[in-house]
């Protein structure tokens, strides 16, 4: 677990808070604003537990001091010193404890909401079993900094105002991501991330951010992909083709094709400013994709089907001209039937559906015996598209045949994918 965050936050304030606390007045002096110690050993206990070189013995003694003196009008100072003390330490629980009794005394201590919010949240992301109850505690502590921030006046704490707000963004927004609360958990991690120091914007943020704007209705591509690319350019090395495979299939949902998919990975990887993503194709590029890159007498049906019924004008008269009158054999399911007439469903989709998508029309009528039920499957046939209508989509052949010899099962028809939406 990072520890650089409480280093800033604790570290110049919290020494200064330490030499300032460790000297109270024994007697009254004045107008001091410094709390006052009246009696002699109560005084004597305190200064001897602060001004201990050796942290642990620091610690000894200042325990010891809050138990014989728990009403000490130094108890506050004591609780801070206790708890930076077990802090540099590395005793979280300890840590964490001391920081709970002295919110229960002090409710707006900023040093002690920093450390909870913070050690709560890392906890829970690092596997604790008690992660949900850790975030629920850590959005609460993160609540009460914001609110208790504009309070502060310590110069040295004021120097790392955002490193805290960071902290607290950070609580609150995985506490949201954990409810599925998505759009604000988006803002809350954002608002983490541009608070956060350089070497903090690591995986453990960047990651939920980029699940918070995917995970919206609809995604956030825009800003979940660019996350998604950054978590799989920061991740540990045993994660990082995982997380790679994850932003890449969003990339290709959101995009329908990889282009642009490895401009974004590298700029990612690089660190540099957030990059803009291109729209995703449109059922009419994906139609003239397809007319680009394969003839259309090698597609399938389905494809064809696809392009008449979305493509622009010029892509349906390219397939149209290229298909029209031309002999095609293929394999459907028998929808209905006529003696001169059969509503057969020639692509998967339509298969499934029970639509008929094809109109096979004979010169001559079918003897009854050789007439397939409706329903039946694997008929083969051959016809000459003769006209088509793009929606709802069907297809009339012409001088039909039955065929005797098995034929390819239908292809699936590519349906039209919805671009997504576009943040």
């Amino acid at each position: 677990m990072k520890t650089i965050l409480l280093t800033v936050v604790l570290g110049v304030g919290a020494a200064a808070g330490a030499q300032d606390a460790a000297q109270p007045a024994q007697q009254p002096a004045g107008q001091s604003a410094q709390p006052v110690i009246k009696d002699p050993a109560e005084y004597n206990a305190y200064v001897a537990a602060t001004q201990q070189k050796d942290n642990n013995a620091k610690i000894s003694g200042l325990e010891a001091f809050l138990t014989q003196y728990s009403n000490s009008v130094m108890k506050n100072q004591a609780l801070e010193l206790l708890m930076v003390s077990y802090q540099q330490a590395g005793n979280i629980k300890k840590t964490m404890e001391t920081a709970t009794k002295l919110l229960a005394v002090d409710p707006c201590n900023i040093r002690a909401l920093t450390l909870l919010a913070y050690f709560d949240r890392a906890l829970a992301q690092n596997g604790d079993p008690n992660a949900a109850q850790l975030l629920t505690d850590g959005k609460k502590y993160g609540e009460a900094g914001l609110e208790c921030l504009p309070k502060v006046t310590d110069t040295d704490l004021l120097k790392n105002k955002d490193t805290m707000a960071g902290a607290f963004h950070f609580a609150i927004g995985m506490k949201d991501l954990q409810d599925k609360d998505n759009v604000n958990a988006s803002k809350e991690l954002k608002l983490a991330m541009d608070s956060s120091p350089d070497e903090q914007k690591d995986f453990g943020l960047i990651y939920p951010l980029a699940l918070s704007y995917l995970g919206q209705t609809p995604p956030d591509y825009q800003n979940g992909l660019w996350f998604a690319a950054r978590a799989a350019a920061t991740a540990p090395p045993q994660a990082q083709a995982g997380i790679e495979k994850y932003a890449h299939s969003q990339f290709m949902k959101y995009r329908l094709e990889e282009e642009g998919w490895p401009e974004l990975l590298a700029a990612a990887k690089a660190g540099g400013a957030q990059v803009p993503i291109k729209p995703p194709l449109t059922p009419a590029d994906q139609a003239h994709k397809m007319v680009t890159d394969t003839p259309p007498d090698k597609m399938d049906f389905a494809t064809w089907e696809f392009v008449l019924t979305n493509g622009a004008q010029a892509d349906q008269d390219a397939v149209w001209n290229a298909i029209k009158g031309k002999p095609v054999q293929m394999v459907g399911t028998v929808i209905s039937t006529q003696p001169d007439t059969f509503m057969v469903a020639g692509s998967s989709d339509d298969i499934d559906a029970k639509k008929a998508d094809i109109t096979l029309k004979f010169e001559d009528k079918i003897p009854a015996k050789l007439i397939p039920k409706d329903g039946s499957d694997n008929f083969q046939f051959q016809g000459e598209p003769a006209s088509y209508t793009p929606n709802p989509f069907m297809m009339t052949m012409e001088k039909g045949r039955l065929l005797s010899q098995p034929k390819p099962a239908p292809a699936h028809k590519p349906a039209p994918k919805k671009p997504a939406a576009a943040q």
